[in-house]
Formats: C-alpha cells, structure tokens, sequence
C-alpha cells in the first residue's frame, strides 16, 4: 500500500524526533558519564556487566558486534577495570570479569545514571509508552529486514 506525500512528509518528520531526540540523549549521556573518565561504550560494558560474561554475551548486551565490543574490552582491560580469566566450562572461551576497581566505578556509574532524569518532563508512564512504541517499531523493522 502506498503513502500519500503527506503521510511520506509525516514519516520523515517522526524520523527526524526520534534522531533528534536520540543525538540529544547521547550528548547527556556523554556528559554524564565523561565525569568518571569513561566514554558512552565503556559506561554501557560497565553498565552490562551484571556477572561474569563471555564477549559475545556482553555485545549482544551492548546491541554490537563482539569485534566493537572488543576494542572497548581491551581499554577497559588497559584502566584494570576488567579481566578476561579462563572460561570455567569452555576451554575456547573467555570469561570478563569486573575488578575490584570495576566494581567501584560501575556502582558510581549507576548513581550518576539515576541522579538525573534522561527524558526530562516525561512522566514515568509517558516513558514506558515511548519505551513500548520504540521497542515495536524496532521488532517491526527488523522483521522486514529478515
């Protein structure tokens, strides 16, 4: 079924919001998390690092390839923020694993992330809106990709 323009002019503008609003997002959370000496790639791998976890668990947690999630690993890994220890059950594998001073920094991450609201002026069931609407549209999306 075809669009009218004016449902084309609409689509393009609904694109333009959430990129807008996803730039504006991200210029926060760069700010927020630039206070602890991190990067927004780095504060998502502390953020994700709820136990221990192989490369591929935590990218799929970062919604990324293991290769990116890879370089952010390795600076991680050069702060002391996270090992990579012998996987207990596969011999092939690696297991991340936050150090005491991970630990320390990600607690501190996760106090800053809730100090201060990221969709200010929404109220907690307009976010849980937004988050359902946002989360269908993707499933849609990928779905046509398929």
């Amino acid at each position: 079924m075809a669009m009218t323009q004016e449902q084309a002019e609409a689509q393009w503008e609904l694109g333009k919001l959430v990129h807008d609003l996803d730039m504006q997002s991200n210029a926060r959370m760069r700010d927020w998390v630039a206070g602890l000496g991190l990067t927004v790639a780095q504060a998502s791998a502390l953020r994700e690092m709820t136990g221990p976890m192989t490369m591929r668990e935590l990218a799929g947690r970062m919604s990324c390839e293991p290769s990116n999630a890879t370089v952010v690993i390795d600076k991680l890994e050069i702060l002391r923020l996270i090992e990579r220890r012998p996987h207990p059950s596969d011999r092939r594998a690696k297991q991340l694993v936050l150090t005491p001073e991970g630990t320390e920094l990600r607690e501190r991450l996760l106090k800053v992330l809730t100090e201060e609201p990221l969709f200010v002026g929404l109220t907690q069931d307009e976010q849980d809106a937004l988050e359902a609407l946002l989360k269908r549209a993707l499933s849609r999306a990928e779905t046509l990709q398929a």
